[in-house]
């Protein structure tokens, strides 16, 4: 059965509840990539920040605006917009719901960013304890995930509408608006850490009516969210690559069952794994360390179905138009559409950067590379790289869609040049990040402290590399915002396609379990159990003397 038979234009209501989330998210681009940029030179060595900024005030910068605003905003812009053009049009409640999280998200965002620019809140985007912020910036935070489960309930709520009115008609649910759905029970379930962590420990004890949190547990509730967190950032990549992509090359979804099923074992597995971040942690026996490891691994089965399903896709279109040979068909794909080409780099980047991901997740190897600046390297080729370049290629079709233009040849090649100029950088720095790694080199520090030691004078070549890919990075960075100005505003008028891609004829039927989400969440609150009941309980009942009682909470 099609998928077309309920797609419909998406309602210009939407698209401006849409567009909104998007600007913000190119505002964040702009400020955390200049934060960015800051960062890589002052740990060159060869420059010192101005009228007393801090190195963690712009660390914390970057990584706030660009780890969650960034990310978070655009990918609520492309769900809202996928959800009204496969499921339907948002009622006016839904609608609703939709203003009233993005409101709340861009008050946060602007609350806890006033906080780190006044140097009131430079911790990081992590927010570890016993490092202490101003209140207003875990204030500003908790409104930006509430905000995110109020705008994220009317997307569900759209979906299972569309459900309720094709009830017995035998079609699946539109893919594209399924895989929002996972993404966002993913979120709401993941960020009850982290909201457990800043109601309940940091805000209370930054406001004064507690003495002290219990440090390991505030950071094991953050990586019981941080780990999740990454899925959350690629699950629309993967969106993208599954539905979208298909169309814009003109081939069809290689298999709609594989598609649903490997986000289902995403939603499954992405929250029961992130002690794997805290293996060289006291305070959590090494059983359940390595149980962690071993679910974190089971994360790689859906990973490796979708490169199946992509690479299977991108042969049979190429052998459709006339590749011959092994690889015949690559030659055939469209190299010149911005649409393609720029998430096809993002793909790529995530063969190393899934490699290193293995190695992040091993017990042994981690040894190796923890808190090294391998694990910032790591992060910048799958987040900044994979997910952020996939969200720039839908952005080049999406905005001129939402906003009545169109992506004229001239921007399509400049977003093309963009991409390679992202790939030159990200190559040059992430490397660099990688390689100092492994020689020792710190995450999250500018060297200073090191003084003359010889190690110290070890990194500087790295240092200057990255300083150097960053640069170039920064430039893509100015065109791309370029674009997006020019496709919100002053490109021609005109039809831009929302492309929607229908499965292939021998895709196979699709099994009614893979769309029951009662028994997914069943299997998932089981996993959270069994993986974080008992050392959750260890660490309570083992905390320090003096901690116990109404100082832990």
């Amino acid at each position: 059965m099609s998928l077309n038979n309920n797609l419909t234009k998406v309602d210009r209501r939407d698209a401006k509840l849409a567009m909104a989330h998007i600007y913000v998210a190119f505002i964040a681009l702009l400020l955390g990539g200049l934060a960015g940029l800051l960062q890589v030179f002052v740990r060159s060595g060869q420059f010192t920040l101005p009228a007393g900024i801090g190195y963690y005030q712009v660390l914390t910068v970057h990584g706030v605006l660009l780890g969650l605003i960034l990310t978070t905003f655009f990918i609520f812009g492309f769900q809202i917009a996928s959800v009204s053009r496969t499921s339907g049009t948002f009622s006016d409640g839904q609608r609703r719901l939709g203003w009233i999280g993005f409101w709340l998200m861009t008050i946060g965002t602007a609350a806890a960013a006033v906080m780190v620019l006044l140097n009131e809140a430079s911790v990081l985007y992590t927010f570890y304890a016993p490092l202490k912020a101003h209140w207003i910036f875990y204030l500003g935070l908790t409104l930006v995930v509430v905000g995110s489960w109020v705008g994220g309930a009317g997307q569900i709520l759209r979906y299972a509408q569309w459900r309720k009115e094709n009830k017995g008609s035998g079609q699946r649910s539109p893919l594209l608006s399924f895989m929002v759905v996972v993404n966002n029970l993913m979120w709401f379930v993941a960020t009850l850490g982290v909201a457990v962590s800043v109601l309940f420990q940091l805000l209370p004890w930054s406001l004064g009516f507690i003495e002290r949190v219990d440090v390991a547990l505030s950071r094991t509730l953050f990586w019981y969210f941080g780990h999740a967190l990454v899925y959350f950032w690629l699950l629309p990549a993967y969106m993208v690559w599954y539905v979208i992509i298909p169309k814009v090359i003109g081939g069809k979804i290689f298999s709609d069952s594989l598609a649903r099923l490997s986000f289902m074992l995403f939603l499954i597995f992405s929250v029961p794994v992130g002690i794997h971040h805290q293996l060289t942690e006291p305070g959590i026996d090494g059983t359940w360390k390595f149980i962690q490891v071993v679910l974190t691994f089971a994360v790689i089965v859906p990973s490796l179905m979708t490169a199946f399903s992509m690479f299977a896709m991108f042969e049979l279109r190429g052998r459709e138009l006339g590749g011959k040979g092994l690889f015949g068909w690559f030659k055939k794909l469209p190299w010149k559409d911005a649409r393609f080409f720029v998430p096809f780099i993002g793909m790529l980047a995530f063969i190393p950067g899934g490699a290193g991901g293995i190695i992040n997740a091993s017990y042994q190897m981690n040894q190796l590379i923890h808190n090294t600046i391998w694990v910032t390297g790591h992060f910048h080729l799958t987040i900044a790289t994979t997910a952020v370049l996939t969200y720039f290629g839908a952005a080049f079709w999406l905005i001129p869609y939402l906003t009545g233009r169109t992506l004229t040849k001239s921007l399509n090649n400049l977003g093309n040049f963009a991409a390679i100029l992202w790939a030159v950088g990200m190559t040059i720095m992430s490397s660099a990040m990688h390689i100092a790694g492994l020689i020792g080199a710190p995450r999250r520090s500018d060297y200073s402290e090191y003084g003359g030691a010889q190690q110290a004078y070890d990194w500087i070549p790295y240092q200057i590399a990255q300083a150097v890919g960053g640069t170039i990075l920064f430039i893509a960075i100015i065109i791309i915002l370029y674009i997006v100005v020019k496709l919100a505003w002053f490109a021609p008028k005109g039809e831009e396609e929302f492309p929607v891609g229908e499965v292939h004829e021998n895709g196979g039927t699709t099994p009614a379990i893979l769309e029951n989400f009662k028994v997914w969440l069943v299997i998932l609150v089981a996993l959270i159990l069994f993986a974080y009941t008992i050392p959750i309980i260890d660490i309570i009942s083992n905390s320090p003397p003096g901690s116990k009682g109404y100082k832990l909470w």
